[in-house]
């Protein structure tokens, strides 16, 4: 069987990927072929490239499934919170609600796209629910036979927060807490009252708050001390007679895009990611108590979040964790090509996923081509990983390109900008003068998992980039990767490949 997964809504992170008999064959975000951010445009050229890739033809093809039910329920659902009051019943947004569903709804949620795009096919289109196809991303790549499997994100169609229970190969639902009773959903709207691009920034608040101190109450928004959590939606988004409009009068008026970041801003990002912190622990604590299984999967954009998951690693709650790499919208595309492996009291595929690079390589012919064509001056080495080395210890930064592109939103060696982390001031310099991004922002370390017992505490196996770990007080100077908090981020699994330990960015 050949499964096509695609992930496409209009709102954010279009993918696809090719599996084969339970056998992931490639995955691409529409982003990385566009070099647009978050490409939101039904992904046809993640398709091609898979398909191309795979050597796969269209006609071959058994099931194209979607990682979204069909444009109804999202739409009733939204209907009803704005009847109730969950959302604010606006112009703008009984306008845009109705237009998304209209939309989506002529184009038969994707199915008719894709055959316009692509020609007639004898296969089965199939709408798989969002949270599953999160829940089967993280189950059914992760390798536990019995696990408990949690998804939290901004929303699903009705969805912001699921557990399920993973085990023999099949997933059974345990809860589910509607939208907009959800996590992702408080802390994109207080990334927006940051003056960030809410969907998209939220890892910009998680790298500003450790520069914060306790403080701000936010108890009013969210309720992190009841099991699992509540959020206050209402409370949230006001009225709707503007942006953050429900904030306002206890927090003060929102930052403005670009504009200077000041303590209150800085005390305001350190709530957030402390509410989000506990909420995320209660959640997870609830699933193992639900399941009675010590053994995690996480999916959903809001597990993007690698302080709070290094957290939960250091709980002492779980025995084993299995993040998914592409944990945000674009990693449904791998659940929703594996659903139909469930018809008919069927099983999970579940094989372990040991490294993210499921994406499209090019042979040197290509590279040299693609050199030319800019008038790039080249040279072939011998041995390029030493030469690397050597640049690197005289302080340059360099861009290293190798083998299939990483799938997910982290740079992992494939795709990645290299500079030697025992640098103080190498922080500074790629954020200025190669990323032009803001000062705060964080990098992680690439080492061999060997030696992360003599950088970290409790050092865990992080092939993703994914969770951040506490470094040792001794370690903790003359570095440009240990962040303002004592925690960094970083992938423990170089050991596997050939290249040298060093500081590696996020795209």
């Amino acid at each position: 069987m050949i499964t096509l997964g695609i992930n496409y809504t209009r709102m954010h992170d279009s993918s696809a990927c090719v599996v084969r008999d339970g056998e992931l064959l490639c995955a691409v975000a529409e982003e990385r072929i566009t070099r647009i951010k978050h490409d939101a445009r039904f992904p046809r050229l993640a398709i091609q490239s898979c398909l191309e890739f795979a050597r796969i033809r269209v006609e071959q093809l058994d099931e194209v499934c979607f990682g979204w039910s069909t444009a109804g329920p999202g739409f009733r659902h939204d209907l009803k919170c704005l009847a109730i009051g969950g959302l604010p019943f606006t112009y703008l947004n009984v306008l845009s609600t109705i237009q998304h569903f209209l939309t989506m709804w002529h184009q038969g949620s994707g199915g008719k796209l894709f055959a316009q795009q692509f020609g007639p096919t004898k296969a089965r289109m199939r709408f798989v629910d969002h949270h599953l196809a999160h829940a089967i991303s993280a189950y059914g790549y992760s390798g536990f036979d019995d696990a408990a499997v949690v998804v939290m994100d901004g929303r699903g169609a009705w969805e912001a927060t699921s557990i399920w229970r993973g085990h023999d190969g099949k997933i059974d639902h345990v809860l589910t807490i509607p939208f907009p009773d959800s996590i992702g959903y408080f802390y994109s709207e207080f990334t927006e009252f940051l003056g960030f691009q809410r969907n998209s920034d939220e890892w910009k608040v998680m790298g500003l708050a450790p520069y914060g101190q306790p403080g701000v109450k936010l108890d009013t928004f969210i309720d992190s001390q009841i099991a699992p959590y509540h959020v206050n939606a209402k409370r949230l988004t006001g009225n709707g007679s503007g942006i953050c409009s429900g904030m306002i009068p206890l927090l003060g008026p929102p930052r403005l895009a670009e504009s200077e970041i000041d303590d209150r801003h800085k005390n305001i990002a350190y709530a957030v990611q402390d509410a989000c912190e506990i909420a995320m622990m209660s959640v997870v604590r609830m699933a193992i108590e639900k399941t009675g299984s010590r053994s995690v999967c996480l999916a959903g954009g809001v597990v993007l979040n690698s302080k709070a998951n290094g957290k939960i690693v250091a709980s002492g709650l779980v025995d084993k964790m299995f993040v998914q790499p592409a944990a945000s919208d674009d990693g449904v595309a791998l659940g929703a090509a594996l659903a139909p492996y469930l018809d008919g009291n069927g099983k999970l595929p579940n094989k372990p996923m040991r490294h993210a690079y499921w994406g499209p390589s090019f042979d040197d012919e290509a590279i040299e081509s693609a050199l030319r064509t800019y008038k790039l001056r080249y040279q072939k080495l011998p041995d390029p990983a030493s030469t690397a080395a050597e640049l690197l210890s005289q302080g340059k930064i360099l861009g290293w390109f190798q083998g299939r592109m990483e799938f997910g939103p982290r740079a992992l060696g494939s795709r990645s900008i290299l500079a030697d982390p025992r640098d103080p001031e190498m922080n500074a310099k790629v954020n200025n003068a190669v990323k032009f991004r803001e000062w705060w922002r964080p990098f992680a370390p690439s080492f061999k998992k060997e030696a992360a017992d003599e950088y970290l505490e409790s050092a865990t196996d992080s092939p993703f980039m994914i969770l951040t770990a506490q470094v040792r007080a001794e370690k903790t100077k003359r570095n440009s990767v240990c962040h303002a908090c004592g925690w960094k981020r970083s992938t423990t699994n170089r050991g596997e490949r050939n290249q040298p330990a060093v500081l590696a960015t996020d795209r």
